[in-house]
């Protein structure tokens, strides 16, 4: 599902108003149409006899006035409160206001006639404000997805005023005071029960925490022709199952382990070799053929027993326990006939091992899966990147990211979908930014957001999963876009089957390579 910006939306409007044709005032007709049928539909049950219509002076408002004309047709007493002096309505919105007044004239009296009440001021709201309460269920059309700035003045108070009321409230396009493009309130923002939106879903409508203000999302058709979206190529989407499901063909009846692929791991140092168990179950889990888990010699007999269908490789070490230059020659000799290499997981950060890590990219002949210690290595020069001979997926957690990209954590957080991109094109990798709502950013520009997922898995050594999944991908022959959706998606997946079936925490990352097969066969195949 494509996710698209203000500016976005707006020159797709444009385009289908003045270059195919379709006249504004329809555009807006089908917008208010398809809300009124969706909000019928979404509170049915409430029994809604008065609703109350917030609306602005643009073409939001425009789109609120269509709504309160359609309600009352379906005998619902409608009071449409316009937050503007009527001169204020122009265009659109102002011929859809004209109409509901012109309703409202020659409406016979009755129990659901309806209403055009001015609120052009705070004196003006200050004295409507308990006739407003007195309504079943509030329509938000006050700010559309032009807004920029913080909510300020009168029309803070009206948007507190619905959060407040304890009456459900529809949002009209996005709830009045989020920034469409980053899903952070305004200064405030309308909390939603339930909202309609036009032609494609809003990059704030998923973003987190926009995707707790929007409640239930509906995306309504307004006539947009899809090739107007597609030329657009916004360039931002939801993954969704039937993407992700595209990956996974039926194997063929004759197959073989060396038909599905072989993965070599390098992870693990003393303390940490529960990192290295993890990753490699997890790509076997994954599907791939044979997975070979390099450690250093001396951690053999503690991880052979933590890996019983990965092979173990014993490396060269010049101190207890750790990986460093001193077996990279052994390394590079044992890529001979793998197809794909993952290193990371608990490796540390001593000296040896960065130049460890930095010479495997420079010289790996195989695609590259980067995690933890590995970036690590590198968050001195991430330049380094720009020397790999072979495609690279890296899957930072924020703090890592911060470290990579010498920015804080708040920084990252605050514009993830950014940050992640512009990291992926500058360094020309595929970026998997991990936490709530996984961003998968790719080189060319494009990211793709993970709607699976749930604060049960914030526990040690998902990530450590994650990894092993992705790169188990890659090495059965994904392509490295493939494998990186594929990963992240199933892994949130199998999140949501344990807090369903075992509860919202408590489940561990161990319990997440058991469920990877059967998350895969029930939704993916």
């Amino acid at each position: 599902m494509f996710l698209v910006t203000a500016n976005q939306m707006q020159d797709m409007d444009r385009q289908t108003i003045e270059s195919f044709g379709i006249p504004g005032c329809v555009l807006m007709e089908n917008a208010g149409r398809g809300a009124a049928a969706f909000l019928l539909k979404r509170f049915k049950a409430c029994g809604l006899k008065k609703i109350a219509v917030m609306a602005g002076p643009g073409n939001n408002g425009g789109d609120g006035f269509v709504m309160a004309r359609l309600l009352m047709e379906k005998q619902i007493q409608v009071t449409v409160f316009l937050l503007a002096s009527r001169e204020r309505v122009k265009g659109d919105a102002r011929l859809n206001m004209d109409l509901f007044q012109k309703l409202c004239d020659q409406c016979p009296a009755a129990s659901f006639a309806p209403s055009l009440v001015d609120v052009p001021d705070l004196k003006a709201f200050n004295r409507e404000k308990s006739r407003m309460l007195h309504h079943d269920l509030f329509i938000d059309a006050v700010f559309g997805t032009g807004l920029k700035s913080d909510v300020r003045g009168f029309f803070k108070d009206a948007l507190e005023l619905m959060n407040r009321s304890g009456r459900p409230v529809f949002a009209v396009d996005i709830p009045s005071g989020l920034d469409s493009d980053t899903g952070r309130p305004l200064g405030t923002a309308v909390k939603a029960d339930a909202t309609a939106t036009f032609a494609c879903a809003k990059a704030g409508h998923i973003l987190d925490p926009g995707n707790e203000y929007t409640g239930d999302l509906e995306i309504i058709n307004i006539g947009i022709p899809n090739f107007i979206v597609k030329d657009k190529n916004p360039g931002l989407w939801l993954m969704e199952r039937e993407e992700i499901a595209a990956f996974f063909p039926p194997r063929k009846f004759a197959s073989h382990k060396g038909g599905y692929g072989h993965l070599m791991v390098l992870a693990g140092s003393p303390g940490k070799t529960g990192a290295a168990a993890l990753c490699a179950n997890a790509a076997v889990r994954s599907g791939t053929g044979l997975v070979t888990l390099g450690i250093a010699q001396s951690l053999n007999p503690a991880l052979e027993p933590l890996v019983i269908e990965p092979m173990t490789l014993g490396l060269a070490e010049k101190e207890p326990g750790i990986l460093s230059d001193k077996c990279l020659d052994e390394i590079l000799s044992a890529l001979d006939g793998k197809q794909a290499l993952a290193m990371g997981p608990g490796m540390g950060t001593r000296e040896g091992t960065k130049r460890l890590v930095k010479d495997l990219i420079k010289n790996s002949p195989i695609p590259l899966v980067l995690d933890a210690d590995a970036l690590n290595c590198i968050a001195d020069d991430p330049g380094i990147l720009k020397e790999k001979k072979e495609p690279a997926i890296l899957t930072p957690h924020p703090g890592e990211m911060a470290r990579l990209f010498k920015r804080t954590i708040a920084e990252i957080q605050a514009d993830r979908i950014g940050s992640a991109s512009e990291f992926a094109r500058d360094h020309d990798v595929i970026l998997v930014l991990k936490g709530a709502q996984t961003v998968v950013a790719f080189p060319d520009g494009r990211s793709a957001v993970c709607p699976t997922g749930n604060p049960g898995m914030a526990s040690g050594g998902m990530g450590d999963v994650l990894f092993g999944m992705i790169a188990g991908f890659c090495a059965q022959g994904f392509s490295p876009e493939a494998a990186s959706l594929a990963g992240v998606y199933i892994h949130g997946l199998c999140g949501d089957i344990l807090a369903q079936e075992i509860g919202g925490f408590g489940f561990v990352a161990s319990d997440m390579v058991q469920i990877i097969p059967r998350a895969i066969h029930d939704h993916l195949l």
